[in-house]
């Protein structure tokens, strides 16, 4: 990364993604554009992080903020991803060659901050995809879903902003634990809903096991994505 003033930027689309970095770079409070934000340091190198919110629509509107507020030097995603195979570890690391826009077909070509290997198509999607579809998603070369970084790819390139993405596999799309009804226990802006988790639990007491192992998924997920990123910072700074 060049040696000029702006920041790195961390985008995250829930609060869930944002907690390892947080703690990892003794982030603090902060507003940037209007809204809350995270600041701190990564080697003496400044840094700010956001939260957008989930889908597209929300990652745009947080991109708006962010680069209204600030010119980063890069922008970074981190966060979690669906695998689109049953191979695939969770808390597995995706670094994909491109991204994939579902809803206007448009790719973006991904360049990675730091040591790695770049492999496949991450597909950014705002609808929960069917088992059905996966096959021609895997036969396009698709490793796994998400739901906000085509947007943070349109935005920075719009602003000539580098941009890169650290997902890492919190669970699978092949094996259905992630249908609408578990998508709408989390609110928009990625916060967990009680009320819907309750009714959820009380309909489907079976399912709980499943939702511990999704949560414990999620975690490691988020984990093994902010240490690749800060990583890739430090190694490019």
């Amino acid at each position: 990364m060049p040696e000029i003033d702006g920041p790195v930027a961390f985008v995250c689309a829930m609060p869930m993604e944002l907690k390892p970095l947080t703690r990892r770079l003794g982030l603090r409070r902060a507003e940037l554009g209007g809204g809350p934000a995270r600041t701190g340091t990564v080697d003496g190198r400044p840094v700010v992080a956001i939260v957008t919110g989930m889908g597209t629509r929300l990652a745009a509107a947080g991109m708006a903020r962010l680069l209204g507020a600030v010119t980063p030097v890069q922008v970074v995603v981190v966060g979690i991803t669906g695998a689109v195979d049953d191979e695939t570890p969770i808390g597995a690391l995706v670094l994909p060659e491109r991204v994939i826009d579902h809803a206007t077909g448009r790719e973006h070509e991904h360049y990675l901050l730091g040591p790695g290997e770049q492999r496949g198509a991450l597909w950014t999607t705002d609808v929960i995809t069917p088992a059905a579809d996966l096959p021609a998603l895997r036969a396009r070369g698709v490793v796994a879903l998400d739901m906000e970084t085509a947007a943070v790819a349109l935005a920075c390139e719009e602003r000539g902003v580098p941009w890169t993405v650290f997902r890492a596999v919190s669970d699978r799309a092949t094996d259905g634990t992630v249908d609408d009804e578990v998508f709408h226990l989390s609110r928009q802006d990625g916060t967990p809903d009680p009320r819907a988790v309750a009714r959820y639990l009380v309909r489907h007491p079976a399912r709980i096991p499943g939702l511990v192992r999704m949560a414990r998924g999620a975690g490691l997920a988020t984990a093994r994505a902010a240490d690749a990123a800060i990583a890739a910072v430090r190694a490019a700074s």
